[in-house]
């Protein structure tokens, strides 16, 4: 029987329709601003999707996009700027960055009051991509606990993240990255896997075992078009469960970043 995709739009619709309303009870429109520096494909897809879904639950929503040259300083200071518009309430710089700029500098330059993606440190919400991930783990109402669950990859959106999440809720997880030499037999037994290498084909049907849930949180572009680490043509005939991609954890991602959003202008102002 061919894997079940799961019904990540779904699932993010959900979430939508909630924020609609918590946004409907507020007494001023909250401002989203995100920040792209140069003009990655990945990058300006994910920014159209979050401009379009925020307004669509009611917010006001700024993209800022500034030339691949933009100096770490410059940067800050467009932070600083935007910092003063009175309705912000959700403040994103677009990962990855140009290399040449200090990205522990500028997300420290984040007012954690403003910091929707949780990138900071000091933020107390859940990372968006990483919150995504777990919610539709949950949807599907697995018992996780007698799971071998990896986690494939290591970097600040996805797998540290995630990790620290399921820790915290006392599972038992396996974890891969760049350095690991035995990836296929890590894959092959586990009944879970989530994986944000931005490989594309990393996992295919002959590195993993029958059954396993398959959740891909990578992405990359390829051949113009966005392409994530699981190859599933060849899984989807071994899996039970696989996020699409495109499709799959990004609006789902989406969806939780907003709810940050609007947990952070429920703190802002009181609402009615």
């Amino acid at each position: 029987m061919p894997a079940k995709i799961i019904d990540s739009r779904q699932i993010a619709q959900t979430i939508i329709e909630r924020l609609k309303t918590e946004v409907s009870k507020l007494n001023f429109r909250p401002l989203f601003c995100d920040i792209l520096v140069g003009s990655d494909p990945v990058s300006l897809s994910f920014v159209k999707l979050k401009g379009k879904r925020a307004e669509e639950i009611g917010l006001d929503f700024k993209m800022i996009q500034l030339s691949e040259n933009t100096t770490t300083e410059q940067l800050i200071e467009q932070i600083e700027q935007l910092g003063r518009e009175p309705n912000l309430s959700g403040l994103i710089v677009q990962l990855p960055l140009p290399p040449h700029i200090d990205q522990k500098k500028i997300l420290d330059s984040i007012d954690p009051s403003l910091d929707a993606d949780c990138l900071s440190g000091q933020s107390k919400l859940v990372p968006p991509t990483a919150g995504a991930v777990l919610t539709i783990l949950d949807s599907l109402g697995l018992d996780l606990s007698s799971k071998q669950i990896l986690v494939v990859g290591q970097g600040e959106l996805v797998g540290k993240p995630v990790s620290k999440l399921l820790k915290q809720r006392g599972l038992s997880i396996m974890s891969a990255d760049r350095a690991t030499k035995n990836l296929s037999n890590l894959t092959r037994s586990a009944d879970v896997i989530i994986s944000g290498a931005g490989q594309p084909g990393l996992i295919k049907k002959n590195s993993i075992k029958d059954g396993a849930v398959l959740i891909d949180a990578g992405t990359a572009d390829q051949a113009g078009g966005i392409v994530g680490d699981i190859d599933t043509a060849s899984v989807s005939e071994k899996a039970s469960y696989i996020s699409a991609t495109p499709g799959g954890v990004g609006p789902v991602t989406v969806a939780k970043l907003l709810e940050n959003v609007v947990k952070l202008a429920k703190m802002k102002k009181k609402y009615v």
